[in-house]
């Protein structure tokens, strides 16, 4: 990330509603937990070994019996601090980060995060996929029917494919302008920009920041599903750009119909002139970034890699770009390191978010159903609640809710973390696939991204576009409940194919 998109990523934040910070809900959080362990009482649940076909192969997995939980004990509740081996309510933070194994959460999680996070900073500051876009651009100018078309596609990969989310920022200083140049409108930018990654996030089948690490989590195959993941992709992606070619059209045909009047009339004073710069080291470490996406593809499907393996896949892309960048004088060795340090910087609160949430869960006495513990009374509460509304209701419910969430903590890591952790053994008490539960997330979480004010990249593209939240709001409210309609028919096909 670059100075000038931190510099608007500051603001943002700033522009973005006055909600609590993510950590500082974490901490109410746990506040909360500590005092639920004096409340509830502690149970536990049986476990037994299901054989199911996943992808073509037979695979067994342990999961919870529905009818077996049993009250324990009372809970004596945590103490204030502890020593050793126990957990005492201060020590989340401590004890959630160091907890688990390189395999997954939480230090395999985090460390994941920051690798991939490192890998990532330096593919951005070779500027290959920037020029990349301008070139695009560049080159299509005189075919403007196909710019929204091509440009909502891969902004929407950029989404699915590495978490594109924040960079939209700056690529709207770029395409606002040009849009209304073209005849169009403020909000038609924000649209081919912002709203095409959220999307392309939502329905990803492989983005490493959302629903690699909730698969992770759950205890789910990583990047399983993709076959399921890419059709919703195309259906999703194919709605979106729907509605940006009518907005856009209409606005281009009756300009005064424009939400954002104002807005386009201040771009207008300016010229817009796109530069591409595009040269054959940018043609080699993007054909470089492609080739190590389809290996990480090939190693998870045909060799079951893991978090390790992936983050180290990512890892190596990450190095061979910076090293063509380096032998087209483009970066100095220096640069590659700086840009490795800062692509993990930008991802430090999401990793810390990751091992405090697993905080919560230790508070609560750990995630084995089979030891008795507070958690394990909360999902028989919650699962014994919603039981009876049936299978299709209940992934309803997880979307509704995960959608809800995305509101307080407007990060796709962090909900993963705070939020699986039960959404995953509550959807085998209710009879719904962990897969399912990882769906629930991914949609909830990417399709809120659009609307939510508390989202400093939603909150950055519309200042940079000069579009008041408010109207952005009146604007698009009707598109994102006709997303999440779409969405939940999304759930229920799942529900009906099993998808798992």
């Amino acid at each position: 990330m670059s100075q000038a998109q931190r510099s608007l990523k500051s603001q943002a934040t700033q522009l973005s509603s006055r909600m609590p910070d993510a950590f500082v809900i974490l901490f109410f959080v746990i506040v909360c937990a500590s005092a639920l362990t004096y409340i509830l009482p502690q149970g536990k649940f049986e476990t037994h070994l299901v054989e199911k076909m996943i992808d073509g192969k037979l695979e067994q997995r342990t999961l919870i019996k529905s009818d077996s939980f049993e009250f324990v004990e009372a809970s004596e509740g945590i103490s204030l601090f502890a020593t050793g081996d126990a957990m005492g309510a201060m020590n989340y933070a401590f004890e959630g980060l160091v907890s688990g194994n390189k395999y997954g959460s939480a230090v395999g999680v985090v460390a994941f995060i920051l690798v991939v996070g490192g890998a990532f900073g330096i593919i951005m500051q070779t500027g290959a996929i920037n020029n990349g876009i301008l070139a695009l651009i560049d080159r299509t100018q005189k075919a403007q029917g196909l710019i929204i078309p091509l440009l909502f596609i891969l902004f929407s990969l950029g989404g699915a494919i590495f978490g594109m989310g924040e960079e939209a920022i700056a690529f709207c200083i770029i395409l606002v302008p040009l849009m209304i140049a073209l005849g169009y409108d403020a909000v038609t930018g924000v649209l081919v920009t912002y709203v095409a990654t959220q999307i392309g996030f939502a329905t990803s089948w492989m983005n490493p920041f959302s629903v690699a690490i909730a698969q992770g989590i759950a205890d789910v195959p990583l990047l399983s599903g993709q076959e399921f993941r890419m059709a919703i992709w195309l259906v999703f992606t194919a709605v979106g750009l729907a509605f940006t070619l009518w907005h856009a059209k209409r606005v281009k045909r009756r300009p005064e119909l424009s939400p954002s009047i104002k807005s386009n009339a201040f771009f207008k004073q300016q010229q817009t002139q796109i530069v591409s710069s595009f040269n054959r080291i940018d043609s080699a470490i993007l054909i470089t970034f492609f080739i190590g996406i389809a290996w990480v593809i090939w190693g998870v499907v045909e060799h079951a890699y893991y978090i390790p393996e992936i983050a180290t896949q990512f890892f190596c892309i990450g190095v061979l770009c910076g090293v063509i960048a380096l032998v087209g004088q483009r970066m100095r060795a220096n640069d590659i390191s700086d840009a490795f340090q800062q692509g993990a910087k930008d991802l430090l609160p999401a990793a810390l978010i990751v091992g405090m949430a697993k905080g919560i869960v230790l508070v609560l006495g750990g995630d084995d159903v089979t030891q008795a513990s507070v958690l394990n009374t909360i999902l028989f509460y919650a699962s014994s609640a919603i039981d009876d509304t049936g299978a299709y209701l209940n992934a309803s419910a997880m979307l509704i809710f995960q959608a809800s969430f995305n509101f307080f903590v407007a990060s796709g890591s962090g909900q993963a973390a705070i939020t699986m952790p039960l959404m995953a053994p509550l959807s085998d008490l209710v009879g719904l696939s962990r897969q399912i539960a990882v769906l629930a997330f991914q949609l909830g979480d990417g399709l809120s991204n659009i609307i939510i004010p508390t989202s400093a990249s939603l909150i950055g593209c519309l200042g940079v576009a000069r579009i008041d939240w408010s109207v952005w709001f009146k604007f698009v409210w009707k598109f994102f409940f006709t997303l999440i309609g779409l969405a939940l028919a999304t759930m229920c096909l799942a529900v009906a194919i099993s998808f798992s």
